[in-house]
């Protein structure tokens, strides 16, 4: 299991003004901001154990810049395919930039929706449906595909 997800971020803020964009629609929370970066975490029932996984955006541990990984990416489930494109728009209007369209990929399965993006430091972002209950790639009412 994986208990949490780090990006690193050398503009704090930048990186806020992206991730709070995605991630609050996705039920995570901010739940710690400041010199030591973004900590986001999904609500706890009380009595409940931590959700996870916990994502944050940190300054780099060495004081070097931060780089994207390449071959790196963090994926984030949404609930339908409405929302990933509701999302991806608004993490480009908040600051990152497409990396791919939100369509269907033909190397995936009928139902995989998803949508590419870059964070503010070029950290690579995945927001994806994949619910059976909407229309698949191969529907003749589906959105298309969309290259990555």
């Amino acid at each position: 299991m994986i208990a949490y997800v780090t990006v690193g971020a050398d503009d704090i803020a930048r990186a806020k003004r992206f991730y709070s964009a995605i991630l609050p629609a996705l039920g995570y929370t901010l739940k710690e901001e400041g010199a030591e970066g973004l900590s986001y975490a999904l609500p706890v029932a009380p009595g409940q154990s931590a959700v996870l996984p916990d994502f944050y955006v940190k300054p780099t541990f060495d004081g070097g810049p931060a780089s994207a990984g390449n071959g790196c990416m963090v994926a984030f489930e949404a609930r339908t395919q409405q929302q990933v494109r509701e999302l991806h728009a608004a993490a480009c209007l908040a600051g990152g930039g497409s990396a791919g369209q939100p369509g269907f990929r033909a190397s995936y399965g009928a139902h995989f929706y998803v949508g590419y993006l870059r964070d503010p430091q070029g950290n690579k972002i995945a927001i994806f449906s994949c619910d059976p209950n909407e229309p698949g790639r191969d529907d003749p009412h589906a959105g298309g595909t969309a290259a990555s």
